[in-house]
């Protein structure tokens, strides 16, 4: 599937089944991930893989929805501020939330290519979930993805809706 097909059909699940899903697949989705642009390839990404059932519980105080504690597993992607690049020449600009999102993004789009659901969630209690995967005080999350099997019942496909190509692209 090409990306521009793979981008139309791709839309974010709320409904998985229980169903395992394989390790080659999660390192298939990371490695996706981890191939990512990065300012200055600094990569200051990293990706915590949720399947503990008593961390999951945790993560579902930082998000409580019932939706998403379908998911079997999830990807949390964080950016390590200590390692990101910062434009250093005028504001100080740190470029970590940008590269984390480019990966995040990818993990979206690898999971869709391999006939996995996941949705982007970035309304979290950024503390809970923080202190839930113990992390360091330079370790910030910027995104869940819930992932697993569709639940294909359950799942709802919603309309796409964007804007047309005149409405956001300006020609100079």
């Amino acid at each position: 599937m090409n990306l521009k097909d793979l981008s139309e059909n791709r839309y974010s699940v709320r409904a998985y089944l229980p169903q395992v899903v394989e390790r080659e697949k999660i390192d298939y989705i990371l490695n996706c991930a981890r191939l990512a642009p990065s300012a200055c390839n600094f990569q200051p990404w990293q990706f915590y893989v949720i399947t503990d059932q008593s961390v999951k519980l945790k993560i579902h105080e930082a998000y409580d929805r019932e939706w998403f504690k379908t998911a079997p597993l999830c990807i949390v992607v964080c950016k390590d501020s200590a390692s990101s690049w910062k434009r250093t020449a005028t504001d100080k600009k740190d470029f970590g939330d940008v590269d984390a999102a480019i990966a995040a993004e990818h993990i979206c789009l690898a999971a869709a290519e391999i006939g996995l659901g996941t949705c982007w969630v970035c309304n979290f209690k950024p503390d809970v979930l923080a202190e839930a995967l113990n992390l360091d005080a330079n370790i910030e999350p910027i995104a869940i993805f819930p992932l697993g099997y569709i639940d294909e019942e359950k799942s709802r496909v919603p309309e796409k809706k964007r804007k047309t190509l005149s409405d956001i692209t300006r020609w100079i």
